[in-house]
């Protein structure tokens, strides 16, 4: 009766550093602050009936074990992106599970679930997210009120978008969506500029890349640093500078050879 017991327990244990596990590198990939990410799998791991969980995450992957006993899993976190969908979906899921809504069971089911089907918005309205915001940053950066950029502003940042967007879809190496896609919002508000749908090319430039700058990266890897994880900041901090360099190549080769 005790070999039984003691499997069940394992197996009960398993299962919840598996699910603590997926609930971390959901958020992780989804573009959560590790501190967040952190909380969330004790929280959860506290709420099954752990009272120790021990828990080391970093953007490649993470650690999960139980104090003083002979429990450990880890997970590796192969992409990484901006979907806060999918951090406030585990959220609202560790939550349920906080409050006995759920089992650990349907904790787990209902986190594949949302790693496997969660709702994106359509192509097209991202497209337009991308316009509008080239159009209202152009204004704020430029200072300036240049109603008759902001059309080019818009169609060059949706083109560099897309272009980023697909490129990412096609590939695996990292940062070469962003050259990209920089590159042809330059040459977009280039030769917009030169037919006479824009008046200034620094302006135009400002707004539309945007769109592709890692704003959410830089701010996550500095409140990271300031909760003490140093690793996670500087990694995440050196990526967001990687993608920035990317993207400043793009656009130095618009202004060096044409």
């Amino acid at each position: 009766m005790r070999r039984v017991r003691t499997k069940t327990q394992g197996l009960d244990k398993s299962l919840l550093l598996d699910t603590c596990l997926l609930a971390g590198r959901i958020m992780i990939e989804g573009g959560s602050e590790m501190y967040r990410v952190e909380d969330t799998m004790n929280r959860i791991a506290r709420n099954a009936g752990i009272s120790a969980p021990v828990t080391f995450t970093t953007p490649t992957g993470i650690f999960i074990s139980i104090q003083g006993e002979p429990y450990m899993q880890l997970s590796p976190v192969s992409q990484r992106g901006i979907d806060m969908e999918k951090v406030a979906g585990v959220n609202q899921l560790s939550r349920h599970f906080a409050d006995k809504q759920i089992s650990l069971f349907a904790l787990r089911a209902k986190l594949m679930d949302l790693d496997q089907n969660t709702p994106y918005f359509p192509l097209w309205l991202q497209a337009i997210g991308s316009a509008v915001v080239s159009a209202t940053l152009m204004i704020v950066f430029a200072q300036t009120y240049d109603w008759f950029d902001v059309p080019l502003a818009a169609i060059a940042g949706t083109v560099g978008f897309l272009v980023a967007y697909g490129v990412a879809a096609k590939t695996k190496i990292r940062f070469i969506s962003e050259t990209l896609g920089a590159l042809s919002l330059g040459l977009v508000a280039l030769i917009g500029v030169r037919i006479g749908a824009g008046q200034n090319l620094d302006n135009v430039i400002i707004g539309a890349v945007m769109p592709l700058v890692p704003g959410v990266a830089i701010t996550n890897s500095i409140r990271d640093m300031l909760a003490g994880n140093l690793l996670s900041g500087m990694a995440r901090g050196m990526e967001a500078i990687l993608s920035a360099a990317a993207i400043g190549v793009g656009i130095a080769v618009i202004f060096r050879f044409f």
